[in-house]
């Protein structure tokens, strides 16, 4: 397998990261907490491969069919939460800024289920990539990079996006959040 073939499997693995991350950013976040997601899931997107390797293809099957619905779950409570929190803001009379304050990121514990949610995808990766004989730690590498700058590109897209949409962002960070959710759950 060449290096560009490592370098798509490494975007198509990054995508789902990406895209939850632009809903995440919408809301606001901070630059030490956009380095500490982007790391954190780089580094998950190192070790599920590596650990996908040796769980073998059994086991890899069971971990395919729950990954989504665990991720989906995740995503379901982060994008619920910030749609209950835009409408409870608005019950209120308040029209600031995002109200969420990434609470749920703020926290090493819900960093590392952000991470791993976006990352189980990569152990289905890693029995492939033992079972082609890859050369595992640039594989791996590759794969972990190009997954932590994804992370990074959604985040500040998404803060952007923020600053641009105003009060109305943790509304549409939640509204695409749950909309990824259901796209896992149902394909």
């Amino acid at each position: 397998m060449s290096f560009i073939t490592i370098f798509l499997i490494a975007v198509a693995l990054g995508i789902d990261a990406f895209s939850v991350c632009v809903g995440i950013g919408l809301c606001g976040i901070r630059r030490r907490q956009i380095y500490i997601i982007s790391i954190t899931v780089g580094i998950f997107h190192v070790l599920a491969p590596l650990i996908g390797m040796l769980l073998g293809h059994l086991v890899g099957e069971f971990i395919g069919t729950m990954a989504n619905v665990f991720g989906a779950i995740v995503l379901l409570v982060i994008g619920g939460y910030y749609i209950i929190a835009f409408v409870r803001d608005r019950i209120r009379g308040e029209t600031g800024e995002c109200a969420v304050d990434m609470s749920l990121l703020a926290k090493p514990l819900g960093v590392v289920i952000l991470a791993a949610s976006v990352s189980f995808d990569a152990l289905a990766v890693g029995f492939g990539l033992g079972a082609l004989g890859m050369n595992v730690f640039a594989s791996v590498l590759i794969i972990g990079v190009v997954a932590g700058l994804m992370t990074f590109a959604g985040l500040i897209l998404g803060k952007r996006l923020g600053n641009i949409i105003g009060n109305k962002a943790e509304l549409i960070g939640g509204i695409l959040l749950v909309g990824i959710a259901m796209y896992l759950l149902v394909w």
